[in-house]
């Protein structure tokens, strides 16, 4: 995106957004993704993160804000961006929120985290899932209510993103039936819990420091799963300190064997990153088919 070309766009997104001309002083590109803009802007009396897209997924960050909002609700204690405004012009997608100001980490940083997902997660109800489908970066995220967890991981997460990356080319038809001859221990690998309100794009580039110096969480998937798969996706990756889960487990522990069955939760994210990144992933897979199938 020309910046220069794009200050009518600008405009056009602050008056859509507050029903009045807004005085544009300055914008600058954030940052630049496979799908999404990161836009700085700052009027005379207020700064903004602005994203866009031209998806044609035209709900797509009116699914982000809706998740952002759950958020700000159900985890009070962390730092959620305020959501000032979301739609389209001429096919561009845009989200409009608070600027986060970024400081030097608090010692307490980790502690503030673990305690704060605790939080999130303590949020439940009767079944897995959620009243509407949302995204997972670029890709759909079906939330089907579901009265069990492996029926819910089996049919709207593994399946789905399973078969389509057998479809695009990215697994063979041999490895697609074998990663199928998983589904059925699904119920009997994973303990049972309640339906927790979960992040659900848990990585470290989802967690920023905001001006207090406190965490603030970014970018959502959300809906009610089993709250080991917040945990595991935050292992995946890295970038997690020690105290950030001492801190979670001392407010919710989870069952015994966490560690031992933490790559069935990673597969979900492993199959989103084949579709998005390339078939470099799938050998992650297959080093769990190979833990759990033999």
């Amino acid at each position: 995106m020309n910046l220069f070309d794009s200050t009518g766009f600008f405009q056009h997104v602050l008056f859509e957004s507050f029903g009045s001309e807004q005085q544009l002083i300055n914008s600058r590109l954030i940052a630049a993704g496979t799908l999404n803009q990161g836009i700085y802007l700052e009027t005379s009396n207020q700064r903004f993160f602005l994203k866009t897209n031209f998806s044609t997924y035209h709900d797509i960050f009116e699914r982000e804000a809706s998740g952002l909002m759950k958020m700000r609700l159900y985890a009070p204690d962390l730092k959620v961006p305020e959501i000032f405004a979301y739609g389209n012009v001429e096919g561009q997608n845009y989200l409009l929120m608070e600027w986060i100001d970024s400081e030097r980490r608090q010692p307490d940083f980790w502690r503030v985290l673990g305690e704060g997902l605790a939080q999130l997660h303590m949020n439940t109800r009767p079944s897995f899932g959620l009243d509407e489908d949302n995204y997972i970066a670029s890709l759909s995220q079906i939330n089907d209510p579901k009265k069990t967890w492996a029926d819910f991981y089996v049919e709207n997460r593994l399946e789905p993103l399973a078969g389509k990356a057998y479809y695009e080319g990215f697994l063979s038809l041999e490895f697609y039936k074998n990663f199928q001859q998983l589904y059925p221990l699904i119920g009997e690998l994973l303990p049972v819990e309640r339906p927790a309100f979960l992040h659900g794009d848990l990585w470290s580039g989802n967690v920023m420091i905001d001006s207090t110096g406190k965490p603030c969480l970014i970018d959502p998937a959300v809906y009610y799963g089993h709250r080991e798969m917040d945990i595991a996706f935050s292992k995946l990756f890295g970038g997690f300190d020690p105290a950030f889960y001492e801190t979670y487990f001392d407010f919710f522990p989870l069952e015994p064997g966490f560690d031992q069955r933490v790559e069935i939760h990673q597969l979900y994210p492993l199959l989103v990153h084949v579709l998005l990144f390339g078939e470099s992933y799938v050998s992650g897979i297959a080093k769990t088919l190979r833990k759990f199938l033999t």
